[in-house]
């Protein structure tokens, strides 16, 4: 059997769980990898056959997506070619983890696609959302920017039949937590300088920053600032005290499983983080909507007052992998 597994580039998540999942894909038969994508800062580790530019959101420095720099880096025509071009016929199952160029080729050329991803869990309505009017857009995005009619898939909770909790990575299970007092900061859509800015004024209090944004390591008084890399951010997860994070989803569960307090500053203007702050919140985690004037006294009473929530996340990944095989790969 020939499996192909198109994964998304964009963030680090996507590739940090495809890690994961592909040993096992493995087992079922010859595998292809396919990433498109530009802002991923953790590799895969494992042979690529297509490379893709796709179609990448660029992260700003002040809370939300880089308008401009997004545009800039769209290459329009050759995401058309690659749709177009993509030989997909010699696939007996394709599984798709929120990647636009596979998944618009299977819907364009009626070629069974099923998603394996956290964002097809907003397939279901039972997907906590902010309790407000929801942008028509917003749920078009989710919907149509990797689409997909049959789906696994992952979320903090198990809030539908196809939904299951997290894949929390080997590399992480294998940790052994510890606290040491410091507090672990991944706020890809911020700039180091104005977190630094604003973690000085918390005293008493060890911030380590994984910065998007700086190509160097320094420290500023209590506030230290690396450049992302993965072995040094599970080294600073499992022994902090808490993370201050943004409304990804890979991230937040990570800390959750290894017991960590934590906040959520999501993303502005970015539906899906808006909806897993909410489910977060529902969970008991704080979250704060921006970096404002008051945001030095939330952080400071976090530090405090913070709690930890108790979460299962079992290692489920190999019968989830088999199930969905079984399932879903054609004749």
């Amino acid at each position: 059997m020939k499996i192909l597994f198109a994964i998304q580039g964009t963030g680090n998540g996507h590739i940090s769980r495809a890690r994961d999942i592909i040993p096992h894909l493995k087992k079922y038969g010859e595998l292809d990898l396919l990433v498109s994508g530009t802002q991923a800062d953790v590799s895969l580790n494992q042979p690529v056959k297509y490379q893709l530019h796709g179609f990448s959101f660029v992260f700003g420095k002040n809370g939300g997506v880089d308008h401009w720099k997004t545009f800039e880096s769209m290459n329009l025509g050759q995401l058309q070619k690659d749709i177009k071009t993509l030989p997909l016929e010699q696939y007996d199952l394709i599984i798709n983890d929120f990647e636009p160029v596979a998944a618009w080729a299977c819907k364009l050329r009626n070629i069974p696609c099923v998603g394996l991803s956290h964002q097809s869990s907003f397939l279901s309505h039972k997907t906590p959302r902010p309790k407000r009017i929801i942008p028509h857009w917003a749920e078009l995005v989710l919907s149509s920017y990797a689409p997909v009619k049959e789906a696994v898939s992952f979320h903090f909770e198990r809030y539908d039949e196809h939904i299951h909790t997290p894949v929390i990575r080997k590399e992480i299970r294998d940790l052994v937590p510890d606290n040491k007092g410091h507090y672990t900061v991944y706020l890809p859509a911020y700039d180091d300088v104005k977190l630094v800015k604003v973690l000085k004024e918390v005293k008493d209090v060890q911030w380590e920053i994984f910065s998007k944004h700086s190509k160097k390591i320094y420290d500023d008084g209590n506030v230290s600032v690396r450049p992302v890399n993965n072995a040094e951010f599970n080294l600073s997860l499992a022994t902090c005290e808490g993370l201050l994070t943004g409304g990804g989803f890979e991230g937040p569960a990570e800390a959750l499983f290894l017991n960590k307090k934590l906040l959520i500053i999501p993303m502005m203007d970015q539906w899906e983080q808006q909806c897993n702050a909410e489910a977060l919140r529902l969970l008991g985690v704080p979250v704060i909507k921006k970096i404002g004037k008051d945001f030095v006294q939330k952080i400071s009473d976090w530090v405090l007052n913070g709690t930890y929530i108790k979460v299962n996340y079992p290692d489920e990944t190999a019968s989830i992998v088999e199930n969905l095989v079984k399932k879903y790969a054609r004749a």
